[in-house]
């Protein structure tokens, strides 16, 4: 079979590096990606693996859900330590990703007598939990934001580095994409979204320039964006106008997932979802969903719900971030279930 043809030595474009796509068969060719620092196309880097399981230490024969299923790599090393007699409950509302995670973890020889699956917003925990007749967790992780897969896939419409339909939805079969939501919304609720879902300095100009306007790429609002960068601060380079991008696009897509009232849904129902003693560690990215977890197991303490949570954020070490600048701007923390 001939070599898929495309410009240069290298495939550049997402679905043109047809290796990396399939790391079955070319394991080799994902190790290398990997020995870069970089995240290879279609797989997601499991960030503080291994904080997460000091935090949660989970045990054989007790009962983990793995809120944010994702790629599945906390969810594969929860599962080898809940062995022999653990169980783990998948949570993953993205109906693209979620089969392809549950395949490769069948694969990987997890049976359905260990490890299930509902493809449900974590906002649902108590009703997955009641569907799967489980009373409560002895384990619960929620590693917030959008993987790596989602990120790079051009067809999700979630980067700007890339001409691509503006979309952004974690399940694209339900709700309105990114483009129809900035059309119909004003310049104070797109104002609200920057200050609150990015701390945006440019909240208001920015606002006012993409509020109500059409946007069928990706591309396109990401020029606008830099527009009024330029505007504002003529000698701001390029990498300065990608951050502010990237802010805007991280507060879009918040606001077209409702990722912070999810995540709100998650703190209150949590308590009741934990077995007594049990562990939960949440992985947050940016200061909005941090100050919420940051509340809620602080207020959980003071009102004897939780026994013990974390002082203070864990951080990856400067070796992951240079494995994987993913982590860089994550924040775990955890709370234990009062007895």
């Amino acid at each position: 079979m001939r070599r898929p043809r495309y410009p240069g030595r290298n495939p550049r474009a997402f679905h043109q590096k047809y290796k990396e796509l399939q790391p079955e068969r070319y394991a080799g060719e994902v190790e290398k990606v990997l020995r870069a620092g970089k995240t290879p196309a279609g797989m997601h880097r499991s960030i503080l693996l291994d904080e997460v399981l000091r935090v949660l230490a989970p045990a054989p024969g007790e009962v983990a859900v793995d809120c944010t299923l994702g790629y599945g790599g906390h969810a594969r090393s929860l599962l080898e330590r809940l062995a022999p007699g653990g169980r783990l409950l998948g949570l993953d509302v993205d109906p693209v990703e979620l089969p392809r995670t549950e395949a490769r973890l069948r694969a990987a020889g997890f049976g359905d007598d260990v490890f299930l699956t509902d493809r449900t917003n974590f906002a649902g925990l108590p009703q997955a939990l009641a569907r799967h007749g489980l009373a409560a967790a002895d384990v619960v992780l929620a590693d917030l934001g959008v993987s790596s897969m989602q990120i790079d896939d051009p067809d999700r419409g979630f980067t700007f580095k890339v001409d691509a339909p503006l979309d952004m939805r974690l399940n694209p079969r339900q709700g309105a994409p990114a483009s129809e939501r900035l059309a119909r919304a004003s310049a104070a609720d797109v104002a609200t979204w920057l200050r609150d879902f990015a701390d945006e300095p440019l909240a208001e100009p920015i606002a006012a320039a993409v509020a109500g306007r059409a946007f069928a790429t990706s591309t396109a609002l990401a020029e606008a964006v830099r527009e009024v960068v330029r505007r504002a601060s003529p000698r701001a380079d390029e990498t300065a106008s990608a951050r502010t991008v990237r802010r805007v696009f991280q507060a879009v897509r918040i606001a077209v997932n409702d990722e912070l009232g999810a995540l709100d849904a998650l703190l209150r129902h949590l308590p009741a979802c934990l077995a007594p003693g049990g562990r939960v560690a949440v992985l947050t990215f940016h200061s909005g969903e941090d100050r919420r977890v940051k509340k809620a197991f602080q207020a959980g303490l003071r009102d004897g719900v939780y026994e013990a949570v974390s002082d203070d954020v864990i951080r990856a070490t400067p070796a992951e971030v240079a494995a994987n600048p993913r982590a860089a701007s994550a924040k775990l923390r955890w709370a234990r279930r009062a007895p």
